[in-house]
């Protein structure tokens, strides 16, 4: 029987954004959506809800190769390597480059087309369209191969200043001078000038090697701006090239030529030092976290409903280890999990931001998926029980980054900026009742009190916030204290501090440069932010990192976290007392009284060094609440020639009232579906500000707006002020316990590896244990507490009274 569709006009070969094959799926030969042709046959319900009838079914089983070799570095222990690994050693990674192995080389494949319209379970591949479409289909990389891809792609351009280089007058280098740093002793990581000929030794903390950034010093003296690294130099041309200005690697398409102006035949080099690239391969192949107890035994695996792991898709280590804690929270479990609800319907599912949630916690919480790898077999040098292959969130990363300018690539990222890009994306989706916000039980309000010095006259403002993220007071040890003073090897140490302590820095009071509107003087005023409520669950970043050179740099603090309850009634906000006298609201207040910046993101954004004439600067340009977009102002407008001016916000005209809250700016954001009360309020939060107060409704979707002047201008209308519901609950005690932490090792937050560790009840054991989840290998841990004091981001869940 011949099906009539194998000419249908729909039928084309998939584009690349449209392709998609994963391992045992019925294939869409109209939209190319992947369905499931198990129990659940999500491959059936597409065919009802799209009436598209043909497939190509493709089953696929991967071949079986003896594991003959231990298996080592972070890379190394994906399902690949594990289960494929040849008989032959494995050739060393050298370059940013693609393996040639082959899907022929994995997989024994089967296809076949079928027809649910004309039941048929085998139709001629031959006929019509379809071998063009199938081809294309068969071809065509999935999420996971294009994000495997991109993450071994590194494209170096040149930039104004390669091009535009000038240089000085020529002269030859003599050999000798080229042997070590003008500045010191030096004789590796050397960096040429090649506008000046000097040469400087490179930043220390590249890969390890060893250096006293004396080639910025240069840079930072002279504003010469492009080096290149001698070591790395080869007779093809090619070179690490550095420009100071950009801070980026760049390419000079006339290097040959730059380097003969100082007398140096390229064609005579010889490659002595590793490539900034290989630096970096070969650091990310060592980050690795334990796997083993301190007598050697491997960590035992754990399988089950919530021990499923994630594969590193390239540098993904940060979502995987913020998507491990997220799902192991009750409010995301019941938002997600519904195993007995059918998936809402979706003409494009891998663009849907519901379904891949709910496909993500199914295949987390399940334990379907959460098994040892059986295609792996058993040697001298593989563990005892083989670790699960894990899910590959390839059509999520891609959803979560699409639009993103950094989540979109696939560099390393930092979790903690993931954890608040990820929340707003989930407030921001619909969530039709009964449905709940998941991250509602991550909102809580924070008070700011201000009271002037001098006429002790007091205001108070509240902020909803999800997350808190804490200063770490920096006590450094002596050198002369620690037994290793060598400069070049040794690493500064810090006292260690408690969570007490940091909190009693974040609550603490501060002095603020600021005019009273109600005196006038200009003594200042005392600030203190509190807890008015309080989370269910209460996410903490610890800010462990200062700008060295610009550049983000962790410090080794270790900051002293209990497994034990505690409360924290001790920072709750006590409000406005009755022997307290407000400062008045008046209206021709400057500006600058009215406007206090964000507590939490002026904190973060002085913390990476910024000048608090700047971070306020760019909390006032982007709407007072996020620091990541303030920082990206702030890195956008550096060369500002008003940048360290302070902030004059002028005063606003009487038409637009104290906040510049004008009936004309309502009615402009009316106009894209924001309510008057919602306008009121985003505008009296950003100054008046058209355009940053659309920011500020999308940054704060929950926020209902002011009631304060109700609309009668509708008569027989009845308007009534609707308080809205603050998030949290003032209810004492305030008990919280450590849930989740999400933990980072390396030097940089642009680099390294990050894991998770989860409290969590493991199957036959009577009390709770932590469970390392690392990538896709999920194992009882052990040693937690010495990870809790360096860990980045902390979640502790309230307590049940």
């Amino acid at each position: 029987m011949a099906c009539k569709h194998i000419d249908a006009t729909e039928l084309h070969p998939p584009n690349p954004s449209q392709s998609d094959d994963p391992t045992g799926l019925d294939v869409c030969l109209y939209c190319f959506n992947g369905g499931c042709t198990g129990e659940r046959q999500h491959a059936t319900l597409h065919y009802h809800e799209s009436n598209h009838p043909l497939v190509l079914n493709i089953r696929r089983t991967k071949k079986r190769v003896k594991v003959n070799a231990p298996v080592l570095g972070q890379q190394q222990i994906s399902e690949t390597h594990l289960s494929m690994q040849r008989e032959e050693p494995p050739q060393k990674i050298s370059k940013l480059a693609i393996a040639a192995e082959t899907e022929q080389d994995r997989f024994d494949t089967v296809t076949q087309v079928k027809c649910y319209e004309c039941d048929i379970e085998n139709v001629d591949s031959t006929t019509g369209k379809l071998p063009a479409v199938i081809d294309g289909v068969l071809k065509a990389n999935t999420f996971a191969r294009q994000a495997e891809v991109q993450a071994w792609e590194q494209e170096f351009t040149p930039c104004e200043h390669t091009l535009c280089l000038e240089q000085e007058t020529a002269r030859k280098i003599q050999s000798q001078d080229l042997g070590h740093c003008s500045m010191c002793d030096l004789r590796e990581n050397l960096w040429l000038c090649l506008q000046c000929g000097n040469l400087g030794c490179g930043r220390a903390q590249f890969g390890g090697v060893g250096g006293n950034s004396h080639g910025l010093k240069h840079t930072e003296e002279t504003s010469h701006a492009v080096a290149v690294q001698l070591g790395s130099i080869t007779p093809e041309g090619t070179a690490d090239v550095y420009c100071y200005h950009c801070n980026e690697e760049r390419v000079d398409t006339e290097l040959a030529a730059h380097l003969a102006h100082w007398g140096i035949n390229i064609n005579e080099r010889e490659k002595t030092e590793k490539s900034l690239t290989e630096l970096q391969i070969e650091q990310n192949l060592r980050w690795e976290f334990s796997m083993t107890t301190e007598d050697g035994k491997e960590l035992r695996p754990v399988f089950g409903g919530g021990f499923t792991g994630l594969k590193n898709l390239g540098n993904s280590c940060y979502l995987a280890s913020i998507l491990q804690c997220l799902f192991s929270l009750p409010a995301f479990e019941n938002r997600y999990f519904t195993p007995q609800e059918p998936s809402p319907p979706a003409q494009h599912p891998a663009e849907d931001l519901e379904i891949q949630l709910r496909k993500l916690a199914d295949g987390l919480i399940s334990g379907r998926y959460s098994r040892p790898d059986t295609e792996v077999i058993a040697s001298e040098y593989s563990p005892e029980i083989p670790h699960q292959k894990g899910l590959a969130p390839a059509m999520l990363k891609h959803l979560v980054g699409r639009g993103h300018e950094e989540f979109s690539t696939m560099r390393q990222q930092d979790a903690f900026e993931l954890l608040l890009h990820l929340l707003k994306l989930i407030t921001r989706s619909p969530h039709p009742a009964p449905l709940n916000d998941p991250v509602q039980s991550f909102r809580f309000v924070m008070e700011q009190r201000l009271q002037c010095l001098s006429c002790k006259k007091v205001r108070y403002r509240t902020d909803e916030q999800d997350n808190i993220s804490i200063p770490v007071p920096v006590r450094r040890i002596p050198r002369q204290s620690i037994e290793d003073t060598n400069k070049e090897t040794s690493k500064d140490e810090f006292e260690p501090v408690t969570l007490k302590e940091c909190l009693d820095i974040f609550t603490g009071s501060e002095i603020v440069e600021l005019t009273c509107p109600s005196c006038g003087s200009k003594d200042g005023f005392t600030k203190r932010a509190l807890f008015k409520t309080f989370p269910i669950t209460l996410a903490v970043n610890i800010r462990r990192f200062e700008l060295v050179n610009w550049v983000p740099t962790k410090l080794d603090i270790a900051v002293v976290v209990g497994d034990e309850p505690f409360d924290l009634d001790s920072y709750v906000s006590r409000g406005q007392q009755d022997s307290e006298e407000m400062l008045p609201e008046d209206a021709n207040s400057s500006p600058q009284a009215l406007f206090t910046p964000n507590d939490i993101a002026l904190g973060q954004l002085e913390g990476m060094g910024f000048p608090r004439v700047r971070c306020e600067k760019a909390l006032h340009a982007t709407g007072n609440s996020d620091a990541d977009a303030a920082m990206n102002w702030l890195f956008a407008h550096m060369e500002d020639p008003d940048i360290d001016v302070p902030l004059d916000l002028g005063v606003g005209g009487s038409s637009s009232g104290p906040s510049g809250v004008s009936q004309e700016n309502i009615d402009t954001l009316g106009a894209m579906g924001i309510s008057p009360p919602q306008a009121r309020k985003a505008l009296k939060e950003t100054g008046g500000d058209v355009n940053r107060a659309l920011d500020w409704v999308f940054s704060h979707p929950d926020d209902q707006g002011d009631f304060g002047d109700v609309d009668t201008s509708n008569a027989g209308a009845v308007q009534t002020e609707v308080p809205k519901q603050e998030s949290g609950s003032a209810e004492l005690p305030a008990t919280f316990r450590l849930s989740s932490i999400v933990c980072h090792k390396g030097a940089s937050i642009h680099a390294g590896h990050y894991v998770a560790f989860v409290r969590k009840h493991i199957p036959n054991e009577d009390v709770e244990s932590w469970v390392l989840f690392n990538d896709e290998k999920v194992v009882k841990a052990v040693d937690v507490d010495e990870m809790k004091k360096f860990a980045y981001v902390y979640f502790f869940e309230r307590a049940k009274a």
